[in-house]
Formats: structure tokens, sequence, C-alpha cells
């Protein structure tokens, strides 16, 4: 079961969000689940840097590794909204990161792991997703990663 992965991981899902602007959490269309963009946070604040400049790549991927739960949190939600539980998820489809980097910052890919790993660490193979990574000057509240994700529900 997810929740026994979840337990051995020592990971406790955080509660869905509340959005920062005019848009939801997630939104069912048939089968997928689009979670819309997580913002990388630490301590329940936004966590702020830009990776090559003031953050290293190692530091970008534990970034990454708390959205990833956070994304789990809505998902579990999701989940609960269609009257089924996280093992009801059928697979991950995508997922894709924006990082927040210099010009010559060329490890999106690499932050990227931090979340595509948690995510094969709790889903097993269910979790083998098409992927997009991206630099960008800057995001919401300076947080140093934001990512999105598609899953399938059975």
């Amino acid at each position: 079961m997810i929740s026994d992965q979840l337990n051995s991981l020592g990971i406790a899902l955080p509660p869905v969000g509340t959005p920062a602007a005019a848009y939801v959490p997630f939104v069912q269309a048939g089968k997928l689940v689009f979670l819309s963009g997580h913002i990388a946070k630490q301590d329940g604040k936004p966590w702020v840097g830009q990776l090559g400049l003031n953050m290293d790549t190692a530091q970008g991927q534990a970034a990454a590794r708390a959205v990833a739960i956070d994304l789990l949190g809505t998902l579990n939600a999701a989940c609960i909204a269609a009257g089924t539980t996280l093992d009801g998820v059928k697979r991950i489809v995508k997922v894709m990161a924006l990082v927040n980097s210099s010009a010559s910052y060329t490890e999106h890919h690499l932050v990227t792991n931090g979340c595509s790993l948690l995510l094969a660490d709790v889903f097993g193979s269910k979790s083998a997703h098409a992927r997009s990574a991206f630099g960008v000057a800057q995001l919401p509240f300076g947080a140093c990663v934001e990512i999105e994700m598609v899953a399938e529900l059975a």
C-alpha cells in the first residue's frame, strides 16, 4: 500500500495548500488528474533562491523533493475527491519543473530528479513518467523550484 510506503519513508502528507491566485489545486478530466504548480517551501515559507547564483544542484534537488511531497498531498486530496486513495493511482503521467536559475545554469534536469526519484520511491514502476525541466528567470515569491504533475487514476 502507498500509505505503508510513505510511512517507511517517514513522509506525512501535508494538507492541500491554498492557491495564491485565481486557480484550483487540481482538476480531474476523465481518469487524468492535473495538479497545479506547487512551489518549493522550507519551514512553511517559500524556499527562495536561484540555482547557479546562491543555490547548488543538491539544494535544488532537496527543494524538488519537498515539492513532490506537497504534490502527493494534493494528489491524495484529488484521489479522495474521486472516491479512492493513492493506491488508486494507475501511473504518474507527466512532471514539469520550472527551476529559478541563472542564465549559465544547466542542471535543471538534475534538480528535477529530486521529485522524480521520490515518486519512484513511493509508486515504484507506476512512477515512470514523461518529464520537462526548464530554467526560468524568476518564480512566484522568489521560489527556487515549481513543479506541476499529471497522474492517471485506475
